[in-house]
């Protein structure tokens, strides 16, 4: 185990306080010397991981100021950005709904001033969100632009060659085929030795499969829960939804009163066991992976979700204000993951 005195700890993190935690992970990643010292690998894409999880701290007065950054932009596009692909008819008259995804390192501003060396498809963490109806065959060109080995595994059922087991080299691409089903709330990663390093360094995104008979009309949003290890130990110092810490308390989502609001929401978390997504102020109907249609939802304003788990979260807002959502483990919540809803 490394020096932790040599480290971007998150008992570092905790130390730091409200916007002074900012500053801490942005000096130290511009000047490794101060904080990381010699055992600084946040600036490579070839770093790997530790293997511990462990937890975390920042507090709810935190500004995150008021500049639109790369990073925000990029959490923005992701909340309300819905790929429904190049959509063609078969000679049978299905629909075949055609996608191109590329694996790129790129550099991914998660906090003004702070980059993470990601792995991605198509440039974003997390990767676009895919979107077709039950029944549809999809087809997804993908091409491998790293000089690392990645594939793209789909939640789902399929034919097994087209699970995303086969690694696809540098330089290479594969075309996945398949129909899709059954409809819910499913997701997309890559599925390449070291799994861990693949999922943290942002290889993962959201994947609905629409019921044939339209869910009720409501305003939509993707979500998805992530963290990042910003010195490779195994343990994440910054968390976020949709890739960027504190973006929706930068600028909150807004909503209607009395208008029924549906996230698709799902978790990515590397090195953590759990995540949650708590609301204030207001409870919501959670749809397990929304597959069941006839399923009974929970009513709440806490869920907990594994890895890979996810769902359909429900809500209206009955009066107007500003209803704060976070996760109910206050270390990430601390650290980023954190934002409101402003209802009008």
């Amino acid at each position: 185990m490394a020096d932790r005195n040599k480290q971007v700890s998150r008992r570092n993190f905790l130390k730091a306080g409200a916007a002074g935690t900012a500053a801490l992970i942005g000096g130290a990643l511009l000047n490794p010397g101060s904080l990381l010292g010699s055992t600084a690998k946040a600036e490579s894409h070839d770093a790997h991981n530790g293997a511990e999880p462990g937890s975390h701290g920042m507090q709810h007065g935190y500004d995150p100021g008021t500049e639109v950054t790369e990073g925000l932009k990029m959490a923005r596009e992701a909340l309300t950005s819905f790929d429904y692909g190049k959509v063609s008819q078969l000679a049978d008259g299905r629909t075949i709904r055609e996608y191109e995804m590329t694996a790129l390192d790129q550099e991914i501003e998660i906090m003004k001033g702070v980059k993470f060396p990601g792995w991605t498809y198509n440039g974003t963490i997390p990767g676009p969100t895919i979107r077709c109806t039950e029944g549809d065959i999809v087809r997804i060109k993908f091409s491998n632009a790293t000089s690392h080995p990645h594939s793209i595994h789909f939640h789902g059922i399929h034919p097994t060659n087209m699970d995303g087991l086969e690694q696809i080299p540098p330089g290479g691409t594969f075309t996945y085929e398949f129909e899709a089903k059954p409809a819910g709330m499913m997701l997309y990663h890559c599925h390449v030795q070291p799994f861990r390093q693949h999922l943290h360094k942002g290889m993962y995104g959201n994947f609905i499969i629409d019921p044939t008979k339209p869910r009720t009309p409501a305003k939509e949003f993707s979500m998805v829960m992530n963290g990042y290890d910003l010195d490779f130990d195994g343990e994440n110092e910054v968390y976020t939804v949709n890739g960027y810490a504190f973006a929706y308390m930068q600028e909150p989502v807004k909503v209607k009163v009395g208008e029924l609001n549906r996230i698709y929401l799902s978790n990515f978390l590397e090195f953590d066991l759990i995540n949650s997504f708590h609301l204030h102020a207001n409870f919501f109907h959670y749809y397990a992976i929304g597959a069941d249609p006839e399923a009974r939802p929970y009513y709440t304003d806490t869920i907990v979700l594994g890895q890979g788990e996810r769902g359909l979260v429900e809500i209206v807002f009955p009066a107007p204000g500003k209803y704060m959502f976070h996760a109910h483990v206050s270390e990430f919540t601390e650290l980023g993951w954190m934002g409101f809803f402003e209802a009008e």
